[in-house]
């Protein structure tokens, strides 16, 4: 599916941008042409091309030849127009994984949420649109925290959604699809990584409410998720995991284990939702199911399929609902290695 292709990963540094281009390195969809990873952050590419080249330490030479390799890093921003015009300029695939994604960090800074979450998104379409670019595929990578939102970050994601969609009937040569999923258990910034530090300085493990849920996945569902939708997905089509949720005092708890280390309750942070919906009621009746994995249809007339579907969900989706029991959860992180012994962190492989 992606052989010979020439596929642009922004926000490639990432905790998923790192597992999205191990995997496509791992040829499991074809070889690819080049895989170009565009971010902003020098520091972060020159560490993941150390780790591809197996090297601890290198000089300037590391960098050489950087355009003759099929991984390849390119310095640049999605807020920036004329940045992503130009590695844009021969894809044949793109992944949208710039954002950013901390709640708290985009109530205090909102329009730089804006500018990266939307006009990032516009950007990546007008340079498509304007420039005629022979793009075929762009996935854009959403959050549980797009459906309904109450936080500036949520809010973002929704209009980038609704930006990746309306782009089907703008640039018909180009399929613009969207996945939405919820927290990644060990990406940087998420709970189970701020539990294992708070742990390791003894505690407490800092919880916001006891009724508090969240959706889990691992970053390898996340890919997986990724890679069914760029399989399968329709024009405009959002892919939505079916994946467990979990009482966040319930992953503390698990995570302590016998250790004597206290939990916290600290209230709620700015921003954040008791429950998280990844699909939301007014979204069910366009929701069907493919697989693994429901699937939102779009919601414009122009690109809805004229077939009847059959709707499998007769209300919103929430992490409120099929909550795993605490053996089912120490079962989840022992599977993905996420606990802590004796000092040393034992987590999802997200190393390059």
């Amino acid at each position: 599916m992606l052989t010979n292709k020439r596929i642009v990963v922004t926000g490639g540094t990432g905790s998923l941008g790192k597992v999205l281009v191990r995997r496509l390195l791992s040829e499991e969809l074809g070889r690819p042409k080049s895989i170009v990873v565009f971010s902003r952050d020098e520091a972060k590419q020159h560490a993941m091309r150390l780790a591809y080249q197996k090297r601890s330490t290198a000089t300037d030479e590391v960098i050489y030849h950087n355009f003759e390799r099929v991984l390849q890093f390119y310095i640049g921003d999605v807020r920036d127009f004329e940045s992503i015009s130009t590695v844009l300029r021969n894809a044949d695939v793109v992944f949208n994984a710039a954002a950013l994604k901390q709640v708290p960090t985009c109530e205090y800074f909102p329009f730089e949420a804006v500018k990266t979450n939307i006009e990032g998104a516009e950007n990546i379409v007008r340079a498509i649109r304007m420039l005629k670019l022979p793009v075929q595929t762009v996935v854009g990578i959403s959050t549980d925290k797009a459906c309904k939102p109450v936080n500036v970050m949520g809010m973002s994601k929704a209009i980038q959604e609704r930006i990746f969609v309306s782009a089907n009937l703008y640039y018909p040569d180009t399929r613009f699809i969207c996945v939405r999923y919820g927290n990644v258990l060990a990406s940087r910034g998420s709970v189970i990584p701020l539990f294992h530090e708070q742990m390791r300085q003894g505690g407490p493990l800092t919880i916001t409410t006891p009724d508090m849920t969240r959706f889990l996945l691992s970053l390898g569902q996340a890919v997986d998720t990724i890679f069914a939708a760029l399989r399968d997905a329709g024009r405009g089509e959002i892919y939505i995991p079916r994946v467990p949720s979990a009482r966040v005092l319930d992953v503390a708890n698990v995570l302590i284990g016998n250790r004597k280390v206290k939990t916290k309750i600290i209230g709620i942070r700015p921003g954040e939702k008791v429950h998280e919906i990844i699909v939301s009621e007014e979204e069910a009746y366009r929701t069907i199911e493919r697989g693994d994995y429901y699937v939102i249809l779009p919601m414009l007339p122009e690109l809805k399929p004229e077939e009847e579907t059959i709707m499998p969900l007769d209300k919103e989706y929430s992490s409120a609902d099929n909550v795993m029991s605490k053996d089912e959860l120490a079962k989840l992180l022992a599977r993905h290695k996420l606990f802590v012994e004796d000092n040393t962190v034992f987590e999802e492989d997200v190393a390059v």
